[in-house]
């Protein structure tokens, strides 16, 4: 009888567009989001953990393509119902806002914080599985909820770690934006592509200059590659209008609204819009949130359709260099807005929302890029192993380093070659090993090596500075703990 094939082995890799996290990269983000969390605490939002699973129903209009539920999504059929893992933290809350809503109190102010799953193309820090975290008010029509998230996202930024003036939270309606397209003559269900394009131009300002970004509302732009992008077909006295709109920012928040009311004169919903805004500024204001930290800026849109009025983002300001060697702003690291229409997809009727997404990974990106935050993580304090026969002893050791705090650990590995236990303790980056053999019990000692010191000593010291301070000294058993706390507290 043949025997069975032999199975191959299955390959060990990460599934392309995902990666995976070790050591500080976790309890990094872990500390950012608990300090990003004490912010939204502190405002008064209550945290809400949904499933990682939605009904493609429910996801609705944020899947890049309704037609095709199991694209840009990671989406499977289950009977006749399509599911598919979340693709942001918005449409579960709106979801939630309607399934619970006999119960739940109003307005609604809620934070969560997760992965999201996204079944599109990987790049360079581009991935398929990320962190957001969110905070959204649902329920409250007052502008006095934007102004909120926007003092709470500085409060956030502030907390983490980026420091006032590495940052700036831009302000803008849709709105006005609506106001100017009313003007240009863009209002129509008959311009809805037109429309489309302008707010795509808007948006690539940044990169693009005015130039570039005129190309794209007139007949369209051709790029250093030679490929064409087509442009919104606007006449000369619209492209006018438009790009009026996005030079409008002036010194202060005042002169912009008093610009964009210039802008927008004869569409109400315009000036709806910008009288928003003025009160949104006027808020923050008495707040003592001014231009410093949070500014009106009619070059913010956001790319989702579906905002209704305010947006927001927030960009750090200072310079980090790329993979090619060139310095560039650090760019976006949160944004939101309000979108007064979503929940109503579930009841029929308008319910007022606005909020927040933090981008996590890019944030934590940005602190690690100015050094606030480093990839290095200290290790656990290693209690090595020379006598099996005394592992009670060792783990009496460690229970004592453990109750005062200090994260420690007995080599649980094969002890019978010593180099081997402090090679561990090298690639763990412990800072202290604890040393005990017989003569050490027989004595009531343990012999302290102090691996910080040890490493310095091998790349700088002299044999002078060696001998004024060693690296390894005996100590009582009952200074252990006393004496290894001095060390990780920098003080020998």
């Amino acid at each position: 009888m043949a025997s069975d094939k032999k199975q191959p082995r299955p390959k060990a890799v990460t599934p392309k567009g995902f990666q995976d996290y070790f050591g500080a990269d976790v309890t990094e983000r872990a500390a950012m989001l608990a300090k990003i969390a004490a912010v939204y605490d502190r405002y008064g939002f209550d945290a809400l953990e949904t499933s990682a699973v939605e009904t493609v129903e429910a996801l609705g209009k944020f899947l890049p393509d309704v037609d095709r539920p199991n694209e840009g999504v990671f989406a499977w059929q289950e009977d006749a119902d399509w599911l598919a893992l979340r693709y942001d933290l918005t449409a579960p809350l709106a979801r939630v806002a309607a399934q619970y809503r006999n119960d739940l109190p109003s307005p609604y102010r809620r934070y969560a914080m997760g992965p999201v799953w996204r079944n599109e193309k990987p790049g360079p820090g581009r991935f398929r599985q990320f962190y957001q975290c969110d905070a959204d008010t649902v329920g409250a029509a007052s502008v006095a909820a934007d102004a909120e998230i926007c003092a709470m996202l500085a409060d956030c930024l502030e907390e983490v770690g980026i420091a006032r003036g590495d940052y700036v939270i831009r302000v803008n309606n849709r709105k006005v934006l609506n106001g100017v397209l009313e003007v240009a003559g863009l209002s129509g269900d008959d311009t809805e592509a037109e429309r489309g394009i302008v707010l795509r131009a808007i948006d690539k300002l940044d990169r693009l200059g005015v130039a570039g970004v005129r190309a794209l509302l007139g007949e369209g732009r051709k790029d250093e590659s030679g490929d064409f992008t087509k442009g919104a077909g606007l006449s000369q006295a619209q492209a006018d209008v438009v790009i009026g709109f996005m030079e409008a920012k002036r010194d202060t928040g005042a002169a912009t609204v008093a610009r964009l009311a210039e802008l927008v004169a004869g569409s109400p919903i315009g000036v709806a819009g910008v009288a928003e805004l003025d009160e949104i500024a006027g808020l923050l204001s008495a707040q003592g949130y001014g231009p410093d930290r949070i500014v009106i800026d009619p070059s913010v849109v956001r790319g989702l359709g579906y905002y209704t009025g305010p947006v927001f983002e927030a960009e750090l300001t200072f310079e980090v260099t790329d993979e090619k060697g060139r310095p560039r702003n650090f760019g976006s690291v949160a944004g939101g807005g309000r979108y007064d229409d979503l929940v109503k997809r579930f009841t029929g009727q308008e319910v007022p929302a606005t909020g927040v997404s933090i981008g996590v990974d890019r944030l934590l990106a940005a602190l690690r890029a100015t050094g606030r935050i480093t990839s290095a993580s200290a290790g656990p304090v290693i209690v090595t192993v020379m006598d099996r026969a005394h592992m009670a002893d060792y783990q009496s050791m460690v229970a004592e380093l453990r109750k005062a705090g200090i994260r420690s650990e007995v080599y649980l590995g094969n002890p019978k070659n010593f180099g081997n236990q402090l090679k561990y303790a090298d690639k763990r980056a412990s800072p202290v090993a604890i040393i005990a053999g017989g003569d050490e019990f027989a004595k009531g000692v343990v012999q302290i090596k102090d691996l910080i010191l040890g490493a310095q000593i091998a790349k700088n010291a002299t044999l002078e500075e060696w001998k004024d301070r060693p690296s390894q000294y005996e100590v009582s058993r009952e200074q252990m703990v006393a004496r290894v706390r001095a060390i990780l507290d920098g003080q020998g």
